[in-house]
């Protein structure tokens, strides 16, 4: 996988009239002023997941941009979307049983570390927007780690089939990536032939025209 470079800042979701020029710039999110030296280490660790710097006004300008939600104590989707793909990003690197590809796991730790550092850019318990800094990190990793946790949720999947198959749980019996690699490809395999199957006729093509119901 290659790195691309990717704005991690949420984009409107339909084009707003640019503020006016201001002399002083906004540096809060919420009722949480923005620390500069914070700022600093969050750009840093953007740069290391290949993308663009962010300032207090885009973070204050994104944070007005998320839509509003009926009840103001909840996270807006844009976070809690992002928030699910670090759960998925967490366990992959946890389970035991998956070896992610090399280009993924340095992305993927920096994700988990910054989500469990205590340096935040935007203290968690900030009421709704408390994980928007955790969720412009999980952004811009995200192009470098999309395809790898696809795999890893399928492979999940296919490992839960096996468990069943086999009446036990699924950290009874080793299942490793290349387990999934093979299953995976015969489970493509039989797709590519039911659907194939389901185009034409098991008949052959000179009984097919003398067959008649009566």
């Amino acid at each position: 996988m290659n790195a691309t470079s990717t704005n991690p800042i949420p984009s409107p979701a339909s084009p707003q009239p640019q503020a006016p020029t201001h002399p002083s710039r906004r540096r809060r999110v919420g009722n949480h002023l923005i620390d500069p030296g914070a700022l600093q280490d969050f750009n840093r660790l953007l740069a290391r997941l290949h993308a663009p710097p962010v300032d207090p006004d885009q973070l204050a300008s994104a944070a007005r941009r998320l839509t509003p939600q009926r009840n103001p104590e909840l996270a807006p989707d844009w976070i809690v979307k992002r928030m699910r793909r670090a759960t998925a990003i967490n366990l992959m690197l946890a389970d035991p049983g998956w070896q992610p590809a090399d280009d993924a796991v340095a992305p993927a730790r920096l994700v988990v570390e910054y989500l469990r550092g205590d340096r935040d850019l935007i203290p968690d318990d900030l009421p709704r927007l408390g994980r928007l800094d955790d969720a412009l990190v999980v952004e811009a990793a995200w192009p470098q780690l999309a395809g790898e946790v696809r795999d890893y949720l399928d492979y999940c999947r296919v490992r839960r089939i096996e468990a069943e198959l086999r009446g036990c749980g699924e950290s009874e019996f080793t299942f490793s990536r290349q387990d999934w690699s093979q299953a995976h490809r015969a489970e493509s395999a039989w797709i590519a032939h039911c659907r194939k199957v389901g185009r034409r006729s098991y008949l052959p093509s000179a009984a097919s025209r003398g067959f008649r119901v009566c």
